[in-house]
């Protein structure tokens, strides 16, 4: 038997990461399902115990409400009932009065999402119109009973389709081999340009290229989970003012970043 060459072994590594990541995005997944378990079991102990009221604290007492909110965790309709997005406090605040404001001077209020969950149920009573894509089939399932209360969103499920080279791949964990073309495109097949653009699921960088183009003068992106390398780098190409607003989030156990951008070149924190 021919002794394997240098090549072989790279081929035989190379073929080995995408079970590695799954095996690793699996492992994530039940670590994840775990903390959510525990911090559940702890509110309803606490809840039981008096400690905690049944009821939210308002989200201006933000250390109460971020303490209430981890027994919430990574269940985006529980959340919902918290009436928060899954962005950081901060990025809540500053993309609510930017909303307020423009329902003050009568405007219309249409939104453009990637990734739905707590923060479509959120805008879906502060927007006129919300088109929100997923593309978790189970869970954009699971979403839709609840979303169909709301005539004003446009839900759609955009799963991504096997690829042994996507035109558009995901970098997350467990998405190797995935084209997500579709559902970064399906912004083209809503007419007209957004208020407000939510960029907080799969392929973001490709999402951002294609929210660019499609805000209405004045209008504001929200790009969550931006202390990521690879989104910082989307973030510095896209030639976009950015607002970075790190801080707590709601259901989350340690400081993110969540930021704003809109048209520009210019990067502030604050």
């Amino acid at each position: 038997m021919d002794k394997p060459t240098e090549g072989d072994s790279e081929r035989a590594s190379q073929g080995a990461q995408p079970a590695r990541r799954r095996a690793e995005a699996i492992a994530l997944l039940k670590v994840k399902g775990l903390y959510a378990a525990g911090a559940r079991g702890a509110g309803t102990a606490l809840t039981r115990a008096g400690l905690l009221s049944e009821r939210p604290p308002a989200r201006d007492r933000r250390t109460r409400h971020w303490l209430y909110s981890l027994t919430r965790a990574y269940d985006s309709l529980a959340i919902a009932e918290l009436d928060v997005p899954w962005w950081t406090y901060r990025a809540i605040d500053v993309v609510e009065a930017y909303l307020s404001g423009l329902a003050a001077q009568g405007r219309r209020i249409r939104v453009f999402e990637y990734g739905s969950g707590a923060s479509t149920l959120w805008l879906a009573k502060r927007a006129d119109e919300v088109h929100s894509v997923e593309h978790h089939r189970e869970f954009g399932e699971h979403l839709a009973t609840t979303l169909s209360a709301y005539a004003n969103v446009d839900f759609r499920i955009v799963p991504p389709v096997p690829a042994a080279n996507p035109r558009i791949g995901s970098q997350k964990e467990g998405n190797a081999g995935l084209d997500f073309t579709d559902y970064v495109s399906a912004i083209d097949e809503v007419p007209g340009d957004f208020s407000l653009i939510v960029i907080d699921g799969r392929a973001r960088e490709a999402c951002l290229t294609r929210a660019a183009k499609r805000l209405e003068p004045g209008g504001m992106i929200v790009f969550d989970n931006t202390r990521r390398r690879r989104y910082r780098q989307a973030i510095e190409r896209s030639g976009l003012i950015e607002r970075r607003l790190a801080g707590l989030t709601p259901t989350l156990p340690y400081p993110d970043q969540t930021s704003v951008l809109t048209t520009g070149s210019r990067a502030t924190d604050g």
